[in-house]
């Protein structure tokens, strides 16, 4: 497939976690670990994209690469167009990886399936979810569900995504984990779309698409990374990716 990159967006205003992007992770960055993660999937370069000069001293001093976009944009997918379009104005990039800066224990073979559905030339955005396991995430509101049809095994075409305990009735639910695979004129069309009534109602961006006619695929992986909003998760991630002989 066309040179994918990883873009990972990361901004300091956080109302539930202030500065997220560098709480320390065992001595480390927690913006670090994702770039890091998403280096370790090899499935192209990695650019953080960022609102604040302290966060790209700490993904430099970790070896990576960071740029400093606008800091008023409105999403992650907002900043991460700016940053290809800026790094990449020549398009050698046509695939688009949107890694979220708060799941620092992503696994790398989790960043590699989600770009696999773009295989297909008919899919305009790849994504991921995991069967819900645990009973209280059915009603969570916070952990979105995915609603799909299988068209191969392991992969969906989207039909919706929700808050709402869905579909109804005997089955398992799907767990929406927010990694997006764009295809670059996929990112580009999905970012001059105005907001759309269900996205505003449910909160929910990748519904813009839906709406707008977009193809979502779905790639299932066995488990979803820890989405760092609180303290609480923090101290969870730490307790994760705690070294081997501290667990002991």
């Amino acid at each position: 497939m066309s040179s994918p990159i990883v873009v990972i967006p990361a901004r300091m205003a956080s109302t539930r976690l202030p500065e997220k992007p560098l709480a320390l992770i065992h001595g480390e960055p927690m913006i670090a670990h994702v770039w890091r993660r998403a280096a370790e999937a090899d499935i192209g370069p990695v650019l953080v994209a960022t609102d604040d000069e302290r966060i790209v001293a700490a993904v430099e001093a970790a070896g990576g690469r960071a740029i400093l976009t606008r800091a008023d944009h409105a999403s992650g997918s907002d900043r991460i167009f700016e940053a290809v379009s800026a790094v990449d104005a020549q398009g050698a990039h046509q695939i688009v990886v949107n890694l979220q800066g708060d799941l620092p224990t992503i696994e790398a073979r989790a960043v590699r399936a989600a770009v696999a559905p773009l295989a297909d030339e008919a899919v305009d955005i790849a994504t991921l979810a995991t069967p819900i396991a645990r009973p209280e995430e059915r009603d969570d509101p916070n952990v979105v569900k995915a609603v799909g049809t299988e068209v191969a095994p392991g992969r969906l075409r989207a039909l919706y995504f929700t808050r709402a305990p869905a579909p109804w009735g005997e089955g398992a639910l799907l767990h929406h984990i927010g990694l997006y695979a764009y295809r670059r004129a996929a990112l580009a069309r999905f970012v001059a779309l105005p907001p759309s009534p269900l996205e505003k109602r449910e909160r929910l961006e990748q519904l813009r698409a839906l709406e707008a006619g977009m193809r979502i695929d779905i790639a299932l992986v066995e488990t979803a990374p820890l989405g760092v909003d609180t303290l609480a998760d923090l101290q969870r991630a730490r307790e994760m990716l705690a070294p081997e002989r501290e667990k002991l």
